[in-house]
């Protein structure tokens, strides 16, 4: 499956984003996907998942309360709505998908997934 991610720019501290992540090539449906972010710097992070459903998602921490991941099967697109956002959310953001046949249906692991998308940049002015 090929993911493009889309949706980043510059925003001002307070205000919000959507991020999506489209895919082609396979049955989306199949997939779990996942959010993660890099920072100049530092080391890729987890932000959220959602399962193959949509019924099921997780946050990290950090973001939680503050973004929303939900998924459109008939688009074949997994968005990530950014509110209240912080100078330490800028980042690029990546999308990536993976099969989970078993247990909760998601993964915070980065190596957990098998695609991935070309990074959105989002810049959080203060």
């Amino acid at each position: 499956v090929q993911l493009q991610a889309s949706g980043g720019g510059l925003v001002q501290a307070g205000g919000s984003l959507r991020l999506s992540c489209v895919a082609s090539g396979r049955t989306f449906s199949r997939y779990a996907v996942g959010w993660f972010r890099q920072a100049p710097g530092q080391e890729r992070e987890f932000v959220a998942t959602i399962n193959r459903n949509g019924d099921s998602y997780y946050y990290a921490s950090s973001v939680k309360g503050r973004f929303t991941i939900s998924r459109d099967a008939a688009k074949d697109t997994v968005y990530l709505q950014m509110s209240s956002l912080k100078s330490e959310d800028t980042a690029v953001y990546y999308c990536a998908a993976a099969v989970f046949s078993s247990g909760i249906g998601w993964s915070r692991a980065g190596n957990a997934y098998d695609y991935w998308g070309q990074g959105t940049l989002v810049t959080v002015s203060s």
